[in-house]
């Protein structure tokens, strides 16, 4: 009897310690140290330089990519069993793509609320119909349709930053995507932080909460100085 409980003694310690081995998040935090939020490790964490590519249409060899390597810190996660950068736009898991671009001078004097908005997606009505004209000039199919607002929310933070939190549908191919987008533009007006969470929208309904939980960890830190 004593040589069992000490079996179910022994294997409950290395259940234990095995479980401490495996933090249940992710913690996360740009070049800088400035942006902060936590991932659960559910989610693996991929290169995003490809996106970054995808997004500003630059070549890797030319001198906008390396100013914007410069300037910009991102990353990715994807909770597939077969990660994938590709899935930022499509999956029926959940995605998760958290940028921090450091804005030139230029940026800073037009910085606005909608700007912030549009800053990965085309999200306002201007911008949106932008988007359809240069489609429809080069005689290709767009491949954001039917765009469906959510949620649109204005964010009052600490020392002056603020942002926005807006949530929408895009139809994609043959799925409706759901997209939730957070930008937040620091007291100084230096920097913008991005997180965008997507999933398909079925998907989205029914982990809306942890997607919720997920976006309140995404934060900027005060570093002394």
């Amino acid at each position: 009897m004593n040589k069992t409980r000490a079996w179910i003694a022994l294997m409950t310690a290395i259940v234990m310690l095995s479980a401490c081995g495996q933090p249940d998040f992710t913690y996360v935090r740009d070049r800088e140290g400035t942006t902060y939020f936590k991932v659960p490790s559910s989610f693996s964490q991929l290169n995003a330089y490809p996106i970054e590519l995808s997004l500003s249409g630059d070549h890797p060899n030319s001198e906008a990519a390396r100013l914007r390597r410069e300037r910009v810190w991102s990353t990715a996660f994807d909770q597939s069993a077969q990660p994938s950068v590709a899935h930022l736009l499509s999956s029926t898991d959940p995605f998760i793509y958290a940028t921090v671009h450091k804005l030139t001078d230029e940026q800073r004097d037009g910085m606005s609320l909608d700007q912030l908005r549009d800053f990965i997606l085309p999200v306002t009505a201007q911008i949106r119909a932008m988007y359809l004209s240069k489609a429809t000039e080069a005689g290709r199919q767009p491949l954001f349709n039917r765009f469906e607002s959510i949620s649109d929310q204005i964010l009052q933070l600490d020392r002056g930053a603020r942002g926005v939190r807006v949530r929408f549908n895009y139809q994609i191919g043959g799925d409706v995507q759901t997209f939730d987008h957070t930008a937040i533009l620091d007291e100084r007006g230096a920097t913008v932080s991005v997180m965008l969470i997507g999933c398909q929208a079925i998907c989205f309904r029914a982990r809306a909460a942890e997607f919720d939980k997920i976006e309140q960890t995404f934060k900027l830190l005060r570093l002394p100085g």
